[in-house]
């Protein structure tokens, strides 16, 4: 029988691959008949080429050919920078260490290929670090502020002194020490968030490189989402106006909207996980519903039906009340309050090592009552870490 984890891996699984398709199906019924006629278009104006300048097409095509090799190695009609000058070769590593990878600078001597495995795995594996850091401390400070106005409000109500201190008997005021901000408003603040900064963003872009306003606040969601896809690049044109501090803004940009957006993508993921975990106890109802319909008409003669449906009906009513309150309080989003966040900020490889030995193994895990109540259990990588410090943190006061 399959057990929670596995379940909710296969789930999510299908889940992706119907998204995938609907996806594929999308993008196919949009840019195909482009593409047709972009191809139909090119095909027309080569034979005229070929017919004005009387050349085989096999001629031009080698021609063509040798152009591609060429615009692969950072040869371009147009003029650009160099490729790997220092500036450009500092923009290529920093493409690399941040997963984006635009891809229209590349290595093309072998040792050049060879030096950028290591490289590149280094410093990947440290950026993330960094990213992962970067989300902690950023769920600290979003804590730290929804805490502060929540208290604030509790203050202008009357329910809490204004010197801070808890008064007995009050439900709202004992309950202050474990309020966690809905996980949805840290959402939508890191939605806010990144889109300001993909806003700010692409007004610069559009007045320097000459892109319009949509495709700018497009880069911007390709480049800050690690995507990567190359079709628009900042800063390759040999000169701007201004062009350190354009290169310096394009700079903290990048790094501010790389940030956001792997946050964001983090808490989204919560979320998924949270549906899933809903999806999966619906199904889990609706079999337990028909595996005891079956037993009880299996056992019909044996125990009178009568007796069964209400000892039945009890049980059930008294487990759904207990699951309800836990799911009500899951799939509420509570989500954080800081109890070790301002303490210690540190995280142990030991600990991991050991948590992630523990899942291979297949040994059991023993969660707190609050992470098994806001359902932030589990995860690897950045998933866990959030997890952790999203279910754990609170401030004592």
């Amino acid at each position: 029988r399959l057990n929670a984890d596995n379940a909710r891996f296969l789930l999510l699984a299908v889940l992706i691959l119907l998204y995938m398709l609907c996806g594929a199906a999308v993008f196919s019924a949009i840019e195909l008949p482009t593409e047709r006629e972009a191809k139909e278009r090119w095909e027309e104006r080569l034979e005229n080429f070929t017919r004005r300048h009387n050349l085989s097409r096999a001629e031009l095509r080698h021609f063509l050919r040798e152009y591609e090799e060429a615009s692969v190695a950072g040869i371009r009609v147009d003029d650009i920078r160099p490729r790997w000058d220092f500036t450009g070769a500092f923009y290529f590593v920093g493409t690399v260490v941040s997963t984006i990878g635009f891809g229209m600078t590349t290595p093309a001597t072998v040792g050049g290929k060879i030096f950028l495995i290591f490289y590149g795995l280094i410093g990947c594996a440290g950026t993330i670090l960094f990213f992962n850091l970067f989300l902690e401390r950023l769920i600290t400070v979003i804590a730290y502020i929804m805490k502060s106005c929540h208290e604030r409000q509790l203050r202008r109500k009357g329910v809490l002194p204004h010197n801070g201190r808890r008064g007995s008997g009050t439900s709202e005021v004992d309950s202050l020490a474990g309020w966690k901000p809905s996980v949805y408003y840290v959402m939508l603040i890191l939605c806010v968030a990144s889109l300001i900064i993909s806003c700010c963003a692409s007004a610069m872009y559009t007045p320097i490189e000459g892109w319009s306003y949509f495709d700018s606040l497009y880069f911007c969601f390709v480049a800050f989402s690690t995507i990567g896809f190359g079709d628009l690049v900042s800063s390759q044109n040999i000169r701007y106006e201004s062009q350190g501090l354009y290169r310096f803004g394009n700079f903290v940009f990048i790094l501010m909207g790389v940030c956001c957006i792997y946050s964001l993508f983090n808490v989204i993921s919560i979320v998924i996980k949270q549906s899933i975990n809903w999806i999966l106890k619906k199904l889990a109802c609706k079999c337990c519903h028909r595996c005891q319909r079956r037993l009880f008409r299996s056992r019909r003669n044996v125990v009178m039906p009568g007796n069964v449906r209400s000892q039945r009906n009890i049980s059930i009513e008294t487990d759904v009340v207990n699951e309800s309150d836990t799911d009500g309080r899951r799939l509420s989003g509570e989500m954080i309050s800081m109890k070790d966040f301002l303490a210690s900020n540190k995280v142990s490889l030991a600990i991991m090592q050991k948590q992630l030995s523990e899942t291979a193994n297949g040994y059991p895990r023993q969660m707190s009552s609050n992470s098994k109540q806001n359902g932030f259990s589990g995860g690897v990588g950045a998933l866990a870490i959030m997890n952790n410090r999203l279910a754990e943190t609170s401030v004592d006061r």
